[in-house]
């Protein structure tokens, strides 16, 4: 769904690509999945069936007008890497438009292979912030261990139990959030729902956000240093003026489906989405009086 035929090498770990290339992969996260019309889809769309917009180049024909055509959910979609490793490594470039008798086995195998590159990606980023300690030990077996199982046949991937899998690593993963806040925790806001909610003066520096619903939040001006972001749902969310300069496991898919200006600050990883560049409708502050339109 994301196009990245953009000049940018992707993101590897021991020679696994972590970044979508969806010129190697053959469009399988639009054809797996399930879409429901909503404001992420236009359209119903069953699981196992062909996008409409999906080419028979395996590209979106509406990649660049997404939004504007009502797919959204397109944009912030990213697989990790784990489309072009299916397509690839797991089935040897065997396409399913001409090996139909794959599609199937194709299609479940990637709903396995993309929770494990999201795991290799939060993996990779836990030890880079984790000094040498036991805590780090048992991160870079729990990378090595993802890394294996990647490297799975169809058959051995499809009965991996991969969401007690998940389980075990996500608690590694928390360890390593708590550690490296250590010093400048803040409030615990684990899967707070906080759809729509005015945060401008909320304290979240340091603060944990795992897997917190932020949809459509007020953070403008939010200092969100070592905030632990992981999982954190920031559709909609106004970070106009942000800092999450020092944020934890903040991953570009996230600020995608955000908006934002040329004041928010972001790690030095991380890229402003173009569609930030678009004017923003204007919001109402507390005074009751219209904010003034920003230009870029």
């Amino acid at each position: 769904m994301a196009d990245t035929t953009e000049q940018q090498s992707a993101a590897t770990v021991d020679g696994r690509e972590l970044r979508a290339d969806c010129a190697r992969c053959f469009g399988i996260c639009c054809v797996a999945p399930a879409f429901a019309a909503s404001a992420d889809f236009a359209l119903d769309k069953p699981a196992g069936q062909p996008c409409p917009n999906l080419g028979p180049d395996s590209r979106c024909g509406i990649h660049r007008d997404l939004r504007q055509r009502g797919f959204p959910g397109c944009t912030v979609f990213d697989c990790f890497g784990a489309g072009q490793h299916v397509a690839q490594v797991t089935f040897g470039g065997r396409d399913w438009r001409t090996d139909p008798a794959t599609a199937r086995r194709m299609f479940d195998t990637f709903a396995v292979m993309r929770p494990l590159h999201e795991l290799l990606w939060y993996l990779t980023e836990a030890l880079t912030l984790t000094p040498p300690g036991p805590l780090r030990d048992d991160l870079t077996d729990a990378l090595e261990e993802t890394g294996r199982l990647t490297d799975g046949t169809p058959e051995q991937l499809l009965a991996l139990d991969v969401d007690a899998h998940r389980g075990r690593v996500n608690g590694l993963l928390s360890r390593a959030g708590e550690q490296a806040r250590a010093g400048r925790a803040g409030a615990d806001r684990r899967g707070a729902v906080l759809i729509g909610v005015d945060l401008r003066r909320a304290a979240l520096a340091g603060a944990n956000l795992r897997g917190a619903c932020l949809i459509g939040a007020d953070l403008r001006g939010v200092d969100l240093g070592a905030a632990d972001l992981t999982g954190a749902d920031l559709r909609g969310a106004d970070l106009r003026g942000a800092d999450l300069s020092h944020c934890l496991f903040l991953h570009q898919s996230q600020l995608d489906a955000a908006r934002g200006d040329h004041r928010t600050v972001l790690p030095a990883a991380l890229r402003p989405p173009a569609h930030w560049s678009l004017t923003l409708t204007p919001t109402r502050p507390r005074s009751g009086r219209p904010e003034a339109r920003r230009r870029r």
